[in-house]
């Protein structure tokens, strides 16, 4: 709804420096809303009495948010309304439950994927928080996302780069401030796909790394942008936290104390030569090959499909996943 966004945009002002670095799009409002029972649903767009209604109360409260707090001026009840009516009647054939849909298709035995976005360390209750998103980008909740229930999913697939990245703000341990963070960012086009901001980018952190595949179950992990390390004559993953004098192996739930976690590095031969043109792992250069193995010990988990570029068919199947 306009509010949200409009909110999204003053709140993230209104923290200056401590701004969470949200791309201002109003999902934070929309979920906080949610959570307080002032949302709007889709089929609330199909009975126009009762959304102008509902709208009347939530706008009161809206406007009083943004005249009092934000000194910023109201927004029109009339426009907001005339202009979501329209966007019922056009939405009004595509409003349906979805679950009956789903679960159709799946007691056909039909194949159905389901895709996460963000990544765990964004979840809000198990990622880096307040340096979050606002709903479970976990496989668990693909769940509560669609109605599918635990004993229906029989695989799960972790998408890694072959290195690390973050936008916003947030403890990023890995992160590299130098030229080879530079260099990654460069060569793979690391922006965000809404904003634009450039991504941090650093070696993959292994430690992050095995705790997501530990709370999410991952049956099998898909490595992506193998080919951006191409050039580099070595290549590290972190694969464990020094904190104190200490090393530290688990990914602290604390962003306080992640904040303090220095990156403790294995370091491994690159293979120099370009693979965008491979198609099957055994024609990988050797060090690329360690690298993987090595990822998957680390990980605990084994790698299942390698991308070796941008492309669809730029894709190595190492295993079966289905």
């Amino acid at each position: 709804m306009p509010y949200h966004t409009l909110l999204d945009g003053l709140e993230e002002e209104r923290r200056g420096k401590g701004a969470i670095g949200t791309t201002r799009k109003g999902i934070g409002p929309v979920f906080a809303d949610k959570i307080a029972r002032l949302g709007i649903r889709a089929c609330d767009l199909l009975n126009k009495k009762n959304f102008r209604y509902r709208l009347n109360q939530i706008l009161e409260i809206k406007n009083a948010i943004l005249t009092k707090i934000y000194n910023v001026s109201p927004l029109s009840l009339d426009e907001i309304y005339n202009q979501y009516c329209y966007y019922a009647e056009r939405l009004s054939p595509f409003i349906r439950d979805t679950e009956p849909v789903i679960l159709d298709i799946i007691s056909r035995k039909q194949p159905v994927i389901l895709e996460g976005a963000q990544g765990t360390m964004l979840d809000p209750d198990f990622g880096t928080y307040p340096y979050v998103t606002s709903s479970s980008p976990m496989a668990a909740g693909s769940c509560t996302g669609s109605g599918i229930n635990l004993k229906q999913i029989d695989h799960i697939i972790g998408v890694f780069k072959a290195y690390t990245t973050r936008v916003g703000g947030g403890p990023m341990p890995t992160e590299l401030k130098d030229k080879i963070g530079e260099f990654i960012r460069e060569r793979a086009h690391e922006y965000g796909a809404t904003t634009g901001r450039p991504r941090r980018c650093g070696w993959l952190d292994a430690v992050a790394g095995r705790y997501s595949t530990q709370v999410n179950g991952f049956t099998g992990i898909a490595l992506t942008r193998l080919d951006v390390l191409d050039t580099l004559d070595s290549i590290k993953i972190c694969t464990g936290y020094k904190l104190n004098g200490n090393i530290i192996k688990d990914f602290p739930s604390d962003i306080g104390i992640l904040d303090k976690c220095q990156p403790v590095y294995e370091e491994l031969p690159g293979w120099q030569t370009p693979i965008s043109d491979i198609r099957h792992y055994k024609q990988l250069p050797a060090p690329a090959r360690q690298y993987i193995a090595r990822l998957e010990e680390l990980l605990l988990c084994p790698v299942s499909i390698i991308s070796v570029g941008a492309n669809r068919d730029q894709s190595i199947a190492v295993k079966k996943i289905m």
